[in-house]
């Protein structure tokens, strides 16, 4: 990534070991920057290691710091469905989950990356930057549609890495409990990681209306219709109330991220509409959110904005 990088503040804040967090993403998307700023959080570091060599790291003595994996196509022996079975993985160290850090970034913003360090692809040394480029998002797709925290580096310059990872990795009392919220389809199961979930099935769908069927819960339209729904204003009420209970209680717990899941049929309509609301609801309330629509990224469509507190 252009630019140099920050140093880290003088005093690192005590943190809890039991954080497991694998760094990946396409070439030049910043996962060297993403290692070196957990480092300097006191994250143990290991950067391409080879898959095989994983359970043995991870079926060993638990870490006594919070332990940071980068991994990415130039590890040996890399392969998408090694990756994921060690992702899917639920066994490391008793009660030490594995998180997945997905760094994403645009392809005209990799090629410009790569024409201006006149490096070369690892997956196409002798051909242009592009042609590894669509080779690397074809085999990462599965990988990054199980990432629990997804940063899109493509207008970030290390600086702004740096202050995103803060905000999701820094030490307890240095930065608050960040939250996630996901929309999915039931019909191809949970996301991984999810703390909460709510069924948002009983709302009126959006799907039955000609008009409304190819748009999703981001327009106004299908927005309108859910929320018409006699049901939508308790249920966001008692929602928020609970959630809103919870969060300081998490939080004084020392939890550094949660994630909060709205399933529906498809994905696209009522859940995608519980998420931009909520997600809104609590960055008005002062809490650091981000929004992932699984489905709608499935079709390559973009995943939401972080929303940035009211504070």
């Amino acid at each position: 990534m252009p630019g140099g990088t920050v140093e880290p503040d003088v005093e690192t804040p005590v943190m809890a070991a039991n954080r497991l967090v694998l760094i990946t993403g396409p070439s030049g998307a910043g996962r060297t920057t993403a290692i070196r700023v957990l480092e300097d959080m006191g994250y143990e570091a290991i950067d391409n290691l080879p898959l095989s060599l994983l359970p043995r790291l991870l079926d060993g003595r638990a870490p006594e710091k919070p332990l940071a994996l980068g991994v990415d196509v130039r590890n040996r022996d890399f392969s998408t469905a090694a990756l994921i079975e060690v992702i899917d993985r639920n066994d490391w160290h008793a009660g030490v989950p594995l998180q997945v850090l997905y760094l994403d970034c645009n392809a005209d913003v990799l090629f410009r990356r790569f024409s201006e360090t006149r490096r070369r692809h690892p997956l196409a040394p002798g051909e242009s930057p592009g042609a590894g480029i669509a080779r690397e998002f074809d085999l990462l797709g599965p990988v990054q549609a199980r990432a629990d925290i997804l940063v899109d580096t493509s207008e970030m310059s290390p600086h702004d890495l740096r202050a995103e990872l803060e905000r999701w990795f820094a030490p307890k009392g240095a930065a608050r409990l960040a939250v996630s919220v996901h929309s999915f389809s039931y019909k191809r199961g949970l996301p991984r990681g999810l703390d909460m979930v709510l069924d948002c099935r009983f709302l009126r769908n959006p799907y039955w209306e000609p008009t409304l069927r190819a748009l999703d819960g981001r327009s106004d339209e299908v927005a309108g219709y859910v929320r018409g729904d006699d049901r939508f204003d308790e249920f966001c009420a008692r929602t928020g109330d609970l959630v809103h209970l919870l969060l300081p209680a998490y939080e004084a717990e020392g939890k550094a991220y949660l994630s909060i899941g709205f399933g529906c049929t498809g994905g696209q309509h009522r859940s995608v509409c519980m998420a931009e609301t909520f997600a809104q609801k609590l960055a008005e309330g002062g809490w650091q959110v981000s929004i992932r629509h699984r489905e709608l990224e499935r079709r390559g469509q973009p995943a939401g904005p972080e929303l940035k507190s009211k504070e």
